[in-house]
């Protein structure tokens, strides 16, 4: 169904929920889930559907919570450089959205994924799943939400790297092999890179209204030459730990063909300049980031495959 074909308002809450970007939360369920077929020879894939519809709604409802929140702050107010990717949906400083209507839509989102997480628990029958989903949903809201407003206390990534790449590759893991152990990590370590790429790299637009407003990201701590170099550092450490991966027997495609992205990630580092990245208009090293987080999941997914394929 096109969204333009749903009735106007249901159209407007699903497009605040900023569902091109949905597919972020995904990648990690998918790279768990390839891992865990791969190791238990057979696929769970009810679980797997139900997974995914789970992390794409609580990833829509952080967006529409989050709007409400950076509302309240005045952050996306003051932002005169909102971008694609970056500066909110901009529903409530255009009229679209009501900030009432906002914080509702957003809750219904979080409502949907805590409820359809409850019925993975209830199947899985696991406290290790369900403290994952409790960590899912209270880090999706109070990631801009007081008293907490972790976006704005200068961890906001590291949450962001550990709710969209390390739980979650480890929790869709879980639900195809049932075992808890360290093999998961090396991908979720690169899975986790990815998003804090992505994050990171989307806050360099934001900075001025960062500022002005005390959101402590980690450009507006340690300033743009700093956080550039660490843009950097962190994609070379994801391409180390897919080398690390070549050791171990099960890894071993999956490190393989992650290491095959090699090329896109020497763009997106050669675009991430300090003289650009805050020019606006200029997209070119956030949409590069955002193609190698997809395409780094994917190939990095497709590799895991592998093995359960094979044996």
């Amino acid at each position: 169904m096109r969204i333009h074909a749903l009735p106007a308002e249901l159209s407007v809450i699903l497009l605040a929920s900023r569902p091109q970007y949905l597919g972020a939360s995904v990648a990690p369920v998918l790279v768990g889930a390839a891992l865990g077929y791969a190791v238990a020879g057979s696929f769970e894939v009810g679980l797997f559907v139900l997974a995914v519809l789970a992390i794409m709604a609580l990833h829509g409802g952080a967006n529409v919570v989050n709007d409400y929140f950076d509302s309240l702050s005045r952050n996306d107010w003051v932002n005169e450089n909102p971008t694609p990717f970056s500066g909110g949906r901009q529903f409530i400083q255009k009229g679209i959205l009501s900030p009432q209507a906002t914080l509702l839509a957003g809750l219904a989102y979080l409502a949907v994924g805590a409820g359809i997480g409850l019925v993975i628990v209830a199947l899985a029958q696991s406290a290790f799943i369900l403290g994952i989903g409790v960590a899912g949903v209270l880090g999706a809201f109070f990631y801009t939400a007081g008293p907490l407003r972790l976006g704005y206390r200068g961890v906001g990534e590291i949450v962001i790297g550990i709710l969209f790449g390390i739980l979650p590759v480890y929790g869709s893991y879980y639900l195809q092999a049932r075992s808890i152990d360290l093999l998961p990590l090396l991908p979720a370590v690169i899975v986790a890179i990815l998003i804090f790429l992505v994050i990171l790299i989307n806050e360099f637009p934001d900075l001025p209204a960062d500022r002005q407003v005390d959101k402590r990201t980690m450009i507006v701590v340690l300033g743009i030459p700093i956080c550039v170099w660490i843009y950097r550092g962190a994609v070379i450490a994801s391409y180390f730990a897919a080398g690390a991966m070549l050791l171990h027997g099960t890894l071993f495609f999956g490190g393989l063909f992650y290491l095959l992205t090699l090329p896109l990630a020497i763009f997106a580092m050669r675009s991430a300049n300090p003289q650009d990245l805050v020019k606006p208009g200029l997209y070119r090293a956030n949409q590069l980031t955002i193609l190698l987080h997809n395409v780094g999941s994917i190939a990095l997914a497709a590799g895991l495959l592998i093995p359960g394929l094979i044996s």
